[in-house]
């Protein structure tokens, strides 16, 4: 396990963007558990992520001494809705990444150990949730579930796994004919152990590099959501909340397209440094865990 360690931080140092990637992630990853420290709550606050607000005025105000951010329309803190909404994107992302890969493992190595008609079966179902949009299908499980955070990540989970699924499914099919898994058997061993103990554990590593590329197209996901009014309600600190609100202000105010540009920019560049970071760890991720790659 220690050598195992030490090439993989071998192989990171060897690539830079990847050392960026786990940079901006460990960065993020401070924001979230120092938010109570960053961005204290009001003592009076029944709920540490409703970000507090400075007044009722519709027109956002630009940063200042007291807001770092400026503020969104209806006063809104904008630094307090980015250090929270850090751990609303964080916990969105690891629940529908953790939810939807656990089904497509479980119905990709179910699928691709029993085979026949079982797979047969498993492979429709999964076919037929990848031809419906994605976007349109998570739409469809939040407008009749009801808004909400936990609704979100359920629909994104629900539109997530068929992926999952196949990819499990294909490496199952190589590896429950190589020979260790031929000699398990041959020892008595049934079915279920064989497929948790033998087979996924040596078909679920691609999987992996896919979740951890998927986990920040799964926050764009739930920010969009957020952005049609359909993810977390007004005020709550989630980016996609926060780039709802500046809307109205994406072209400034007469006479001055630039009035507002922190509505916009400052939620935006949060999204996107944490969607880059996850992308460049997931390119890490295949260098060391593919063998070919090596």
């Amino acid at each position: 396990m220690r050598d195992a360690l030490k090439a993989a931080w071998k192989n990171l140092r060897r690539k830079p963007l990847s050392l960026a990637g786990l940079g901006l992630l460990a960065s993020f990853g401070f924001i979230a558990a120092a938010a109570p420290l960053l961005a204290r709550p009001a003592p009076n606050s029944r709920d540490p992520y409703l970000i507090p607000q400075d007044g009722y005025s519709s027109d956002p105000r630009r940063p200042d001494a007291r807001h770092w951010f400026g503020t969104t329309e209806q006063q809104y803190d904008l630094y307090y809705g980015i250090v929270w909404g850090t751990r609303t994107a964080l916990s969105i992302g690891v629940k529908v990444v953790f939810v939807s890969l656990a089904v497509g493992i479980l119905v990709g190595g179910l699928a691709g150990f029993y085979g026949g008609w079982f797979d047969e079966l498993l492979m429709r179902l999964t076919d037929v949730v990848m031809a419906l949009p994605s976007v349109i299908l998570a739409v469809v499980v939040v407008t009749v579930r009801g808004p909400g955070l936990d609704n979100v990540v359920l629909a994104l989970a629900a539109v997530s796994w068929p992926s999952y699924a196949r990819l499990v499914r294909g490496d199952v099919l190589t590896v429950k004919e190589r020979e260790f898994v031929l000699a398990a058997r041959a020892l008595g061993a049934g079915d279920m152990r064989i497929l948790f103990r033998h087979v996924i554990p040596n078909s679920i590593y691609p999987v992996l590099v896919v979740a951890s590329l998927n986990t920040g197209a799964v926050v764009l996901s739930a920010a969009a959501l957020s952005f049609l009014g359909l993810g977390a309600p007004v005020g709550y600190a989630d980016w996609g909340q926060l780039i709802s609100m500046s809307r109205n202000w994406i072209l400034g105010a007469s006479g001055s397209p630039l009035a507002y540009w922190h509505t916009v920019v400052i939620p935006g560049t949060a999204i996107f440094l944490f969607v880059l970071g996850w992308n460049l760890l997931g390119d890490a991720f295949r260098d060391i865990l593919d063998p070919r790659q090596r």
